[in-house]
């Protein structure tokens, strides 16, 4: 029997801009599933609408059309307070920017998603997580005095936290040196492998997508390939033809 998908988009349009030719279409009806313990990575030229449909798939957007899924509950229709609460409950999400508060310590950042959804932190559970991202003894450290990779780590301990069925990764080593990144992008795929967290990620890097299990091309609003097992040499060769086929 096959699983069924963690995140589900059927057929989702999104537009942007006013009315008529003003309009520009970011989606143009993309399908995709999403299975637990796999970890994706979005490519694509510029323009081709993959941040778009990490803010789409992950409720941050709404679409036009079609219907986003996340662990079997429908997205759309929802209203915004419900889709905060959701969001907040069993969606994670790591961006570029760490944005960690800097007066907390690296623990009371990690607590700050249970806090938002009214919940009281527990300090072991906020522990154990950093320990999952190989900062427990980071626990009483400000983001001042954590290293970029350091910071991003807690940046992720806080998205997890909450043990959600998703984590949606926008770019999430664009700010770290190239061992950091390596470093970092590792301890995602484990977190896919051997915890069984589903992971979205968008990037523009090659070598950042062969750590994942499976890319999907974007191209025009639109999927127009998929790779399994990718290396970053194949990943590259096939953005080459992308960005080609659009100038």
């Amino acid at each position: 029997m096959t699983a069924e998908p963690v995140v589900r988009l059927s057929a989702i349009r999104k537009s942007f801009g006013g009315a008529g030719g003003g309009r520009v279409t970011a989606l143009g009806g993309v399908s995709l599933e999403f299975t637990a313990g796999t970890f994706t990575a979005i490519m694509g030229p510029s323009g081709s609408g993959k941040s778009t449909l990490l803010q789409c798939a992950a409720g941050l957007d709404r679409v036009d059309e079609g219907t986003v899924e996340i662990g079997g509950t429908t997205l759309n229709g929802m209203r915004e307070k419900a889709l905060t609460e959701f969001r907040r409950r069993r969606v994670g999400f790591v961006f570029q920017s760490f944005n960690l508060m800097p007066s907390l310590t690296a623990r009371q950042n990690v607590e700050l998603p249970l806090l938002l959804a009214g919940s009281r932190p527990d300090p072991s559970g906020a522990l154990k997580v950093l320990g999952e991202v190989g900062l427990a003894d980071r626990a009483g450290h400000r983001p001042s005095e954590l290293s970029g990779g350091q910071q991003q780590r807690v940046a992720i301990a806080r998205a997890l936290v909450t043990r959600p069925e998703v984590l949606f990764a926008d770019e999430p080593t664009g700010a770290l040196d190239s061992r950091t990144s390596r470093e970092l992008l590792g301890m995602l795929a484990g977190l896919a492998a051997e915890q069984g967290q589903t992971i979205i990620m968008v990037t523009h890097d090659p070598v950042a997508a062969a750590y994942a299990s499976r890319v999907v091309f974007l191209a025009d609003g639109r999927v127009v390939d998929e790779m399994e097992a990718p290396t970053a040499e194949s990943v590259a060769a096939r953005m080459a033809r992308l960005e080609a086929a659009s100038c």
